[in-house]
């Protein structure tokens, strides 16, 4: 080959971009050796590659249409939160709004309804007894009966044929039927005269419970550890070079939670620890000023420390000045100072709820949804029962590695003698099997960057893309041999046309066909379709073309020394 041609190729962007992924990807994987481990990369392996521990979790809960009659309700509530028997006066309820009156031979104050958190209360005392007319709705009065009663999060959501509560502990169907028979309701039923009750949570807990468990994990600095969820009430977990002891450990740790509010300049006093608030509530959005938030409660002694160092710091009379920071485990997750009206209430009376908000756009509802994983402190929404637990022995995860890299050069070197069988020219295997190799230096620094785990499904992605790539790659080379000779200029384009185009077409069925696994898959199934998927992408932008540059060249170099 001639030397202008030579440095023709070097010149040409899609072998510029070529060797920049090359160089890229070997930084990432950033290979090397030492005396004591040996050949050393920056790639992670997974349980089946290094050896670990692994941990299926049940997520306990129910969900069920419940109906209750809303003076018991009431009755309950008060009986289990403030130890008083009332009488029932009289129930009111209309579509919107139900009004309850209710006496008492004690005195009750607004701060204690207050803490009920059940709606607005109107209270009077004469002749030494104290009327109280509380208005709220059943399903705030069903959720929070429930929640005092199991010590649990209730939370009612609106369907189409009626309300459904989401009870975020463990509780049997008689169980609750019992619970609800002592406010003379029940568990709704259907037309069939089933009740309507499914042991289990949302789809929307167990993302957020995943989602607890995959940020408290990673916060923790350990390597990238994969959570991944199995219907509606598993969740797998792979600790990767960790004993099973210590993973255990690590899944029932809570984070550390901490709310400081800021005294003058970078300093700040503490407030309380994640312990102290009680309860989280999905994300909203205020339509009236236009924000998504985050609503929690705090406890008394939460709500007590927060007014004390609101009025120590002067947050109370200049709020903007005193920011209100929330860390999770010494990271900063929210920072914004307390509205003027809370301020202004702040100075006279504690402040149980509480709505952190974000701002009006998607991202601020992205930070909002962040924000409610924090405020958690790392304490998952619902008890999880361990279902199942296994420790694979790190000589075991060794051999597997070994296993699969030597599956890997038999499959190259299968590929190239099948190749050199059908050419017969070295000018054609060594660029050919030079671009597989490229491909997978490729794969594997795309995991290296990303942090993704390689299994043993990952590595059978691996291979496959190695054997689709060699596919292609036969394409290009039968085009643009004519005849067994390189053809003219003319005819030559149309060809790689011709053959880029059923590249194209076949990559994309592939993509295709592997994308429902990405979606819809978990473990072994999703890390291949992805593995897969990346090989695919990176053999058709990246190594395929510049294939075809080579392979011409060399060809016309053969041709003109003939």
């Amino acid at each position: 080959m001639r030397d202008d041609e030579k440095q023709s190729i070097f010149k040409d962007i899609r072998v510029i971009v070529f060797i920049l992924a090359i160089l890229g990807s070997i930084i990432f994987i950033h290979p090397g050796y030492s005396s004591e481990e040996g050949f050393t990369t920056n790639l992670n392996y997974g349980l089946d590659l290094e050896g670990g521990s692994w941990l299926q979790l049940k997520l306990q809960g129910a969900v069920a249409q419940l109906d209750a009659e809303s003076g018991l309700l009431v009755k309950e509530i008060v009986n289990i939160n403030l130890a008083q028997d009332v009488e029932i006066a009289s129930v009111d309820e209309t579509d919107d709004d139900i009004a309850v009156t209710f006496t008492s031979e004690q005195i009750l104050t607004n701060n204690q309804m207050d803490q009920l958190g059940l709606g607005q209360t109107t209270i009077s005392r004469s002749n030494n007894v104290t009327t109280v007319i509380l208005h709220s709705s059943k399903e705030t009065l069903i959720s929070t009966y429930i929640g005092d009663s199991l010590k649990a999060e209730v939370l009612p959501t609106l369907i189409s044929d009626g309300v459904e509560y989401e009870i975020r502990t463990a509780i049997t169907e008689e169980e609750l039927e019992e619970l609800m028979a002592k406010v003379g309701g029940s568990i709704v039923t259907d037309l069939n005269g089933n009740a309507i009750y499914k042991e289990g949570v949302t789809t929307e807990t167990r993302d957020m419970t995943k989602d607890i468990l995959s940020d408290k994990l990673n916060s923790l600095g350990l390597k990238d550890i994969p959570v991944k969820t199995v219907g509606d009430d598993y969740i797998l977990i792979d600790f990767a070079g960790i004993d099973l002891a210590t993973a255990k450990n690590i899944a029932e740790k809570p984070g550390k939670f901490e709310i400081r509010i800021i005294t003058q300049g970078n300093e700040s006093e503490h407030v309380l620890y994640g312990d102290e608030i009680e309860s989280v509530s999905i994300v909203g959005y205020q339509e009236d000023g236009g924000q998504w938030y985050v609503p929690f409660t705090l406890t008394d002694e939460g709500a007590l420390a927060l007014q004390r160092v609101a009025i120590e710091t002067g947050a109370t009379q200049d709020p903007m000045s005193h920011n209100l920071v929330m860390y999770l485990d010494e990271n900063e997750v929210y920072s914004a100072p307390l509205s003027y009206s809370a301020a202004e209430r702040l100075a006279t009376t504690p402040i149980y709820s509480w709505q952190a908000s974000t701002g009006p756009d998607d991202d601020s509802k992205a930070q909002a949804e962040e924000l409610q994983i924090h405020l958690r402190a790392g304490a998952l929404p619902v008890n999880v029962e361990l279902m199942g637990s296994g420790h694979v022995d790190a000589t075991l995860g060794q051999q597997f590695k070994t296993q699969a890299v030597i599956a890997g050069l038999l499959a190259l070197l299968a590929v190239a003698f099948v190749i050199f069988s059908k050419y017969h020219k070295p000018a054609i295997l060594i660029p050919m099997v030079g671009t597989s190799i490229s491909e997978v230096i490729m794969i594997l620094g795309f995991a290296a960057a990303i942090g993704w785990q390689l299994d043993l499904a990952s590595i059978a992605g691996i291979i496959a893309a190695i054997g689709t790539g060699i596919d292609h790659l036969v394409i290009i080379t039968d085009e643009v041999l004519y005849e067994g000779k390189l053809p003219p200029r003319k005819v030559y384009l149309s060809r790689i046309t011709k053959a880029f185009g059923i590249i194209f077409a076949a990559s994309a069925t592939t993509i295709i066909a592997m994308s429902p696994l990405v979606v819809m898959g978990f473990g072994a199934l999703k890390g291949f379709a992805i593995t897969t998927i990346v090989g695919v992408l990176i053999g058709i932008l990246i190594a395929r073309p510049v294939y075809g540059k080579v392979i011409h060249e060399v060809l016309a170099a053969e041709a003109a020394e003939e």
